[in-house]
């Protein structure tokens, strides 16, 4: 993105009060050296003030070298964890980067690590960062070019509106473009509520797509993050699990309450002989639904609540790829158990219904002959 297009995305990012924060990028792939091996990296040239303000649990991830000042000065690089055992590098150590800009041109330059970036899920956990001058000069742009512009917002319940009115002021479209990698996504510790502009890759970045408008395109971090497809997949099997779980709820009812009616046949003619009018015997039967769903929802919340608690106290770990010593802490919100409750008594209530209809229509002659 040229420096001209530079500055009409911050003169949009200005006019918006939604917008808390932003930080240009600039990133590139290269080889990377201990003088002995050499293997590939993606790098992420940023201003540290602007990223730590965009991606505020960037600095929290390093869990090797010092956390005081900037996270990173000109000079200096932070590398994933991954990186780091498999080439036996450490903090203080001095590497080279090797990247080959737009026209071709090779270019190295020597850093110090400055520290060590604890792993996360996805592509980004495999990304290093240098400051955005030195990733300017390693491939020689003479201008303050930037791949992309990732953007933190106030409040993530303004995302849509954000994002249509980015896509307007800088595509000339309602919608926006779609499909483009890079941006802030939650594994750099970003924000959920994060966007991210970005154009045509100026300065030798093969990852940068044109878009319309002048080449530059707006995204939010649900199109950025590998993990949004997951997540969605993820909300949906919760939902078909719900609907299970709803539906044992409603088979389960429905059937001691087809049972309670059944074998109660014989008072059921005596109550309706003797004068109780069927909305009574309606009524009673419905009670009862009632009640084994109030009851059981109680004891099941209960039950399960004890459980959050006991695995909060007890804190127990286990490793998942990489990331190891991770620590199993469930919790949920009041508003989702109120939520739950409901919707179980109301499915004991609707269960209930057609039983406890059968019932109060039962003929008295028939229902005393019964055996």
């Amino acid at each position: 993105m040229k420096p001209m297009a530079v500055g009409r995305v911050e003169d949009a990012l200005k006019k918006l009060d939604a917008v808390e924060a932003y930080s240009n990028r600039v990133k590139l792939g290269a080889m990377f050296s201990n003088f002995t091996e050499t293997t590939s990296i993606r790098v992420n040239g940023v201003d540290p003030q602007a990223e730590v303000a965009t991606t505020p649990l960037l600095p929290g991830r390093i869990i090797e070298g010092s956390k005081e000042g900037p996270v990173l000065k000109q000079g200096e690089i932070l590398i994933p964890l991954l990186l780091s055992r498999g080439m036996k590098v450490k903090v203080g150590d001095t590497i080279v980067l090797v990247a080959t800009n737009r026209e071709g041109s090779v270019n190295g330059k020597t850093f110090s690590v400055r520290g060590i970036l604890e792993s996360v899920s996805g592509p980004s956990g495999r990304d290093g960062y240098i400051h955005i001058a030195d990733a300017r000069d390693l491939l020689r742009m003479k201008d303050g070019e930037v791949s992309e512009i990732a953007i933190r917002l106030k409040n993530p319940a303004q995302l849509d509106r954000v994002f249509a009115q980015l896509s307007q002021d800088l595509t000339g479209t309602a919608n926006g473009n779609r499909g483009m990698p890079g941006g802030a996504a939650p594994g750099e510790g970003g924000n959920a509520g994060a966007a991210s502009a970005a154009a045509k890759g100026e300065g030798g970045n093969p990852s940068m797509g044109s878009g319309g408008g002048g080449g530059i395109e707006v995204h939010t971090w649900a199109d950025l993050s590998p993990f949004s497809g997951i997540a969605r997949m993820i909300d949906l099997l919760t939902l078909f699990i719900k609907i299970m779980l709803i539906s044992i709820v409603l088979v389960s009812i429905m059937n001691v309450m087809v049972m309670a009616v059944y074998e109660r046949i014989r008072e059921i003619g005596t109550i309706s002989a003797i004068g109780t009018p069927p909305s009574k015997i309606l009524s009673l039967f419905l009670a009862e639904g009632l009640l084994l769903g109030v009851g059981g929802t109680a004891l099941g919340t209960a039950i399960a609540l004890a459980v959050i608690y006991a695995l909060n106290i007890w804190k127990i770990t286990f490793n998942f790829g990489m990331q190891q010593g991770l620590v199993l802490s469930p919790s949920i919100r009041a508003l989702d158990v109120v939520i739950v409750a409901a919707m179980v008594v109301i499915v004991a209530l609707l269960a209930s219904l057609q039983p406890a209809w059968k019932a109060s229509r039962m003929d008295p002659v028939t229902a005393l002959g019964h055996v």
